[in-house]
């Protein structure tokens, strides 16, 4: 089970997070968009599974039959919302236990099934790593989404922001994985001192360097 867990798992984050882009996730209420966007998730989870197609079939419809009702069901403001994106995730991790509930041995005997003591570890690793980096990014632009307009960003090059702090998630999965935690604090000093003339710039910019710094360093 927890080696069909684990490859449902990074399948579904890599078809959300790192797959679908903005463009997608933009025109997400077209029809051929929205179709490519689930085929694009029952491939992965076919290739995930070993070739175990019934299982990966049923993560696909669970998908479908989810982001539908986020897609048709919601309107743009309230699918754009923290609370919404909370509910979404929660909803695909409960359909993907539900396929390991009903197909627990689907990787064992796949075509995985000799290689799944070498693959589960580099599985769940990407799995971390995602989560920590693309996910966490995801989860601090909705929570930031309230205070951006209250400040002048076009100061600042173009998704700049987001690129900090993917590298800077990305530093710190890397050294809780090497057990430095002692270096996410050197990190946070490094970003201090760097983000200084932004946040002397006003008490706006200022508090919305030190949420979102806070917020970014919180999530891994």
């Amino acid at each position: 089970m927890t080696a069909t867990f684990t490859a449902l798992l990074l399948a579904h984050l890599v078809a959300d997070f790192l797959a679908q882009t903005n463009a997608m996730v933009e025109h997400k209420t077209k029809p051929p968009v929205f179709a490519l966007h689930i085929a694009i998730v029952f491939a992965l989870s076919l290739l995930a599974l070993g070739g175990t197609w019934d299982a990966a079939l049923t993560v696909a419809a669970a998908h479908l039959v989810i982001d539908a009702t986020k897609t048709w069901g919601l309107t743009e403001r309230a699918r754009n919302t923290l609370a919404a994106f909370a509910l979404d995730q929660m909803t695909h991790l409960a359909s993907i236990v539900a396929v390991v509930w009903l197909w627990p041995d689907a990787v064992n005997t796949s075509l995985w099934s000799p290689y799944i003591d070498l693959l589960l570890a580099p599985a769940g690793l990407a799995c971390g790593f995602i989560i920590a980096v693309f996910v966490g990014g995801h989860v601090v632009g909705l929570l930031m989404a309230v205070y951006t307009a209250q400040i002048d960003a076009a100061k600042g090059l173009a998704n700049a922001g987001r690129m900090i702090g993917q590298l800077e998630r990305a530093l710190i999965f890397l050294f809780v994985m090497m057990n430095e935690t002692a270096a996410v604090g050197f990190l946070i000093a490094a970003k201090s001192v760097l983000r200084f003339d932004t946040a002397a710039q006003g008490q706006k910019e200022g508090e919305y360097v030190i949420i979102g710094t806070l917020a970014s360093f919180g999530w891994p």
